[in-house]
């Protein structure tokens, strides 16, 4: 089955453009906005799996958008086009969970690459800009990391952001007995020495997973 999608545009040529394109391939758009409100509002209501958003927009931008979903836990898979290679935008897109990162002008070229990735929950990022910014763009999740239970990848979600077991315990509501059985349990599935630090640096080199 295809992905249902939305786009969101503020430039009526490359809306219709990729609309087009993507429809002529087979793709499912449901819906198309071009602004920030409407493109959101359009997420909460029909609940696509891709949203694909330019990242400069009025009202609000791709990255607001991207950001209020995980806010509030909405489904929808954030794949951002932009013209910009600014590393602290990359960052912002990583944090606010952004699963595809591509450069307009090799769009045509590369979305329908990127929507085969992210639909199976591989995050994406155009060739040249993983270049630029020295990223590793992995084509496939680190190895065993679908074996994490839920819990486990909560607690090592929380790793990445560089929390101690007792801030985990607190923000969770748990004893660090439990948070400590789960990083090593963690460690155990992903094949990590055991060491205090082993879980923290693998958590940080693969937050874009997380």
């Amino acid at each position: 089955m295809t992905p249902s999608i939305i786009i969101a545009d503020d430039h009526p040529l490359m809306l219709r453009g990729m609309s087009d394109f993507l429809t002529s391939k087979g793709f499912d758009i449901v819906g198309s906005a071009q602004d920030g409100n409407a493109a959101y509002n359009l997420i909460v209501k029909l609940k696509p799996e891709i949203a694909i958003l330019d990242i400069r927009m009025p009202h609000k931008t791709g990255l607001e958008i991207a950001e209020a979903c995980k806010k509030n836990n909405l489904p929808t898979k954030v794949i951002l086009i932009t013209f910009d290679k600014e590393e602290e935008l990359f960052d912002q897109a990583k944090a606010f969970n952004v699963y595809g990162y591509i450069l307009k002008e090799f769009a045509v070229e590369e979305i329908e690459t990127c929507i085969s990735h992210v639909i199976k929950g591989e995050p994406y990022f155009s060739e040249e800009i993983a270049s630029y910014l020295n990223i590793n763009n992995h084509s496939q999740r680190p190895k065993n990391l679908d074996l994490l239970t839920k819990s486990e990848l909560k607690i090592v979600k929380l790793v990445a952001e560089n929390k101690t077991s007792q801030d985990i315990a607190n923000e969770l509501s748990i004893s660090i007995r439990t948070v400590d059985k789960h990083r090593s349990n963690a460690i155990n599935k992903l094949e990590l020495d055991d060491k205090p630090t082993s879980l923290g640096i693998w958590a940080n080199n693969h937050k874009t997973f997380l």
